[in-house]
């Protein structure tokens, strides 16, 4: 399995042989997968973790380490899109779990370590003075354009093309299952154009919601000046600014908005935050965020079973206070703006048209000559050459998103790091001549 692929193939050819290479080392992971289709649509229960001809079936993880079905050893470079921060056997996040489990797990009332989870995220993130959980990235998302609308009297919602906001909220390829809130869609990017579609529109948009970098688009960073802008137009026309910052919170001990110095109004939280277990948020202004308090007249109500998970709280509140400090926040993103430093010289060392953008610990693959900074110049990738990269760095051991994603996680160190530049390395040497003409 860790033979050289064959070289100086058409790109078709070479894809078709990288397939067969992996159905001939992925025997249990394809009877699962056929097993599951029975019962599941596609054989799984998350579109994202499907590609062709089949995705592997995962068995175990240790560290940042990940086994499949059929015995295969990777580098988790996926992180469970950026909710994986802390590996999958942190030590102190399973004592905080183990703990919380002895102790009962639906106590159905207020817990001891919800208090410390909100405690530390307040302080953490400049836009929120009060937070609210819940159960998803999704979830979050919802509930703030909810509370944006309520608080404005307004009906509509401003989005970015190839923005995702959770799985009712995905603004790219014509997704058919979006939330049904009248919607206003404009460029990711486009100052000016964006500027004129708030003016249009601004007596019934009620929120405008952003990634400051968008992460299922391509990793690609908003620019100074167009965040910028949202702040100052949101606040001319009185619309409720939300910074989805469910997979970006990580990027800094404060986030992007603490990065950039602009401050939304209502931020979304998810992913890692929950310490590796299901969770969302959202909180913002005291101003928006004080009518959710059930001893306020004509107060928001905000229900879910879940919403205050023992387990979830217990390993959020240790991972945020514990683990992922603010030093070490600093520290793991800047050797990943390190790494993606090292992988971009080493594409333009092979003379082939790849790239890789994104920031700190998020980053991803693009086969593609032009400069990224728009969802329509991560539109120009060659979709069928990234597959065909997919598959060889899975060969080499290194596990990693269809899409190019590549994330970091804390346990990660210069062994995994040169692991990944290795095999990028070889990768594009070895693929050279079928990538020359793929961007």
């Amino acid at each position: 399995m860790n033979a050289r692929p064959l070289r100086n193939l058409d790109l078709e050819t070479a894809y078709l042989e990288a397939e067969q290479g992996y159905v001939r080392a992925t025997p249990e992971s394809r009877r699962r997968n056929e097993e599951n289709g029975r019962v599941m649509p596609g054989g799984n229960t998350r579109t994202v973790l499907h590609f062709q001809p089949y995705p592997a079936t995962v068995v175990k993880g240790e560290g940042c380490y990940v086994w499949d079905a059929d015995g295969r050893k990777y580098i988790d470079f996926v992180c469970e899109y950026t909710a994986g921060l802390y590996g999958h056997s942190n030590p102190l996040i399973q004592d905080a779990v183990r703990e919380a489990l002895a102790s009962g797990i639906v106590l159905g009332a207020p817990n001891r370590y919800e208090g410390q989870l909100a405690a530390a995220l307040t302080q953490r993130f400049p836009s929120i003075e009060l937070i609210r959980f819940c159960n998803s990235g999704t979830e979050a998302n919802l509930f703030a354009i909810l509370a944006a609308r309520a608080a404005t009297g307004r009906p509509a919602i401003m989005v970015f093309d190839h923005g995702y906001h959770g799985g009712c909220f995905y603004y790219a390829h014509g997704s058919q299952l979006n939330a049904p809130f009248e919607t206003v869609i404009a460029n990711y990017n486009d100052v000016e154009g964006t500027r004129r579609v708030i003016a249009e529109n601004a007596g019934w948009i009620a929120s405008i919601t952003v990634e400051p970098m968008q992460g299922g688009g391509g990793c690609v960073p908003a620019d100074q000046a167009f965040l910028e802008m949202l702040r100052a137009e949101a606040t001319r026309h009185g619309i409720v600014l939300i910074f989805d910052e469910v997979m970006t919170s990580r990027l800094s001990s404060g986030g992007l908005q603490k990065v950039t110095g602009v401050i939304p109004d209502m931020t979304t939280l998810g992913k890692y935050l929950g310490g590796g277990l299901t969770f969302g948020a959202f909180g913002g202004t005291r101003r928006i965020m004080g009518r959710f308090d059930p001893r306020s007249e004509n107060s928001f109500g905000h229900a879910g079973t879940f919403n205050n998970n023992v387990l979830t709280m217990a390993a959020g509140a240790t991972g945020i206070t514990k683990v992922y400090t603010a030093e070490a926040a600093t520290a793991l993103n800047q050797r990943g703006d390190a790494l993606r430093d090292r992988l971009n010289a080493i594409a333009s060392k092979r003379s082939v048209p790849v790239q890789f953008t994104g920031r700190g610990s998020m980053m991803n693959l693009h086969v593609n000559v032009a400069p990224i900074r728009t969802p329509a110049d991560v539109e120009r990738d060659n979709k069928r050459a990234m597959d065909l990269i997919h598959l060889d760095l899975l060969a080499r051991g290194l596990y990693t998103a269809r899409r190019g994603f590549i994330v970091l996680s804390l346990p990660m160190g210069d062994r995994e790091f040169d692991a990944l530049a290795t095999a990028i390395d070889e990768v594009l040497s070895d693929r050279a001549a079928v990538l020359a003409d793929a961007g």
